[in-house]
């Protein structure tokens, strides 16, 4: 199994102190435990920022980085080694597991934080946190700066600025390292097998989520320990819900089945969609959407590389769509005109894509200074554009209703255009037709 090298984490955190100010301090707590329903808890997932740098994947944990600190710059605060607790819950690394495994120059108990921190933070001028995105830890945060500040009297000195963390990190994780992509690679292999499984296994009178368990299957085969999130099945006329996730009707022969699902590695997500008849074979209607939504994504590839800006890829599928309407009779005018009046968002009303990496719409800014992002390497997206003509449209002749269709994949930018992870799944009409034919005569 693909995982990013100790010695990754390590850089990250010195990329990171490196861009802060002299006599700083950051400060960054653990995903806290979700609860599902009384005393039984969701699987637990670490936050995307402490994991980025730490690779430490237990709850009840803080990072705090000091830059400049001569007894060491990463002190980790996490829980102790309790034979008892871990009898039950599972193996803890403990301090000298966080030193030992996970590079931490200093660890904690994290019972011993209110002792330990405001020492730590007292005299540093400056501290970073992720404010805002967990209040309970921003109120731990403040009580700790209230026990600097009722020293002051004895000559304790309380930071003077307080500043969010956020935005070096998430420019810092906007940039894919080598590692990443390897490890967003692996991701983009097992859930394009799961696609495939999926489609072998499509037919009628089966419901969708008989599909979803056969996308579940092959991602925990893989090593993948869940979805990077909730898989979306949606036959027929679901299609044309943006985000379905009931995943519980019946697939009914002559209907599409769209699927967008991904697993994720090492808390690396992938994010694939593909479309395909629940039977096989496409009728001429959706094979002439189909084939509209597959070239706009073609034309969409063509305009990611370096220099060129965010928007230049969903422009692409936006002329390519609305041209394509207006040739099949569901848009009537002239092109540039539709464009402009956005008459397309009626069947195409999502972006082509968004920034993908621990997060499935992955963080950093799409506009710098109010100008859409320049494309640089390493930067990770998805491209999938869309066509969905709702059951209940009456502007359109009644074959078409019904039909939706997105396709969509992974890509990083290289330094000569972009290279598809994802392209492990068959995209084409014959290719979709050819898989799921052979799959039924194996099934025969």
């Amino acid at each position: 199994m693909t995982h990013i090298p100790k010695a990754e984490y390590s850089r990250r955190r010195k990329a990171l102190m490196a861009q802060m100010e002299p006599n700083s301090i950051a400060i960054l707590p653990a995903a806290a435990v979700a609860i599902r329903n009384r005393d039984v808890e969701h699987v637990y997932r670490q936050d995307s920022d402490f994991q980025y740098l730490s690779g430490f994947p237990e709850p009840q944990a803080v990072i705090v980085l000091m830059p400049g600190r001569e007894h060491g710059e990463y002190i980790l605060f996490c829980r102790e080694r309790n034979a008892e607790r871990e009898l039950w819950d599972g193996l803890r690394a403990g301090q000298e597991g966080a030193i030992r495994e996970y590079g931490a120059d200093d660890a904690f108990p994290i019972t011993d934080i209110d002792d330990i921190l405001p020492g730590l933070i007292e005299g540093r001028d400056r501290v970073y946190s992720a404010m805002g995105s967990n209040p309970e830890f921003d109120r731990h945060l403040m009580d700790w700066i209230n026990v600097i500040r009722s020293k002051a009297h004895l000559g304790a000195q309380p930071p003077n600025e307080f500043v969010a963390l956020d935005h070096l990190l998430h420019d810092m994780r906007l940039y894919k390292s080598a590692a990443e992509v390897k490890v967003m690679r692996e991701a983009a292999r097992i859930s394009a097998q799961a696609h495939i499984r999926a489609m072998q296994a499509s037919r009628a009178g089966l419901y969708e989520y008989s599909l979803e368990a056969e996308l579940d299957y092959e991602f925990r085969k893989g090593g993948a320990k869940m979805p990077a999130y909730g898989s979306i099945v949606a036959a027929g006329r679901n299609s044309c819900i943006l985000h379905y996730q009931q995943n519980d009707a019946l697939l009914k022969d002559g209907d599409l089945v769209l699927i967008d699902a991904g697993c994720e590695i090492d808390c690396y997500a992938s994010d694939i969609t593909r479309t395909w008849p629940v039977n096989g074979k496409f009728s001429p209607e959706q094979k002439a959407i189909y084939e509209l939504v597959l070239a706009s994504q073609e034309a969409a590839f063509a305009e990611i590389a370096p220099n060129k800006h965010w928007n230049q890829a969903h422009e692409a599928t936006v002329r390519v769509i609305t041209t394509g309407l207006v040739k099949l009779g569901l848009l009537q005018g002239e092109v540039d005109e539709l464009i402009a009046s956005e008459a397309y968002k009626a069947f195409y009303m999502h972006r082509a894509g968004h920034w993908l990496g621990m997060d499935v719409h992955d963080v950093g800014e799409y506009k710098v200074g109010g100008e859409w992002r320049v494309l640089e390497v390493g930067m990770a997206l998805t491209v999938e554009p869309g066509i969905y003509i709702a059951a209940d449209n009456q502007n359109v002749a009644k074959k078409w209703r019904g039909i939706g269709v997105r396709i969509e994949d992974d890509v990083v930018v290289t330094r000569s255009g972009c290279e598809i992870l994802t392209s492990g799944v068959p995209k084409t009409v014959a290719e979709i037709e050819a898989l799921m034919a052979q799959a039924r005569t194996h099934a025969a």
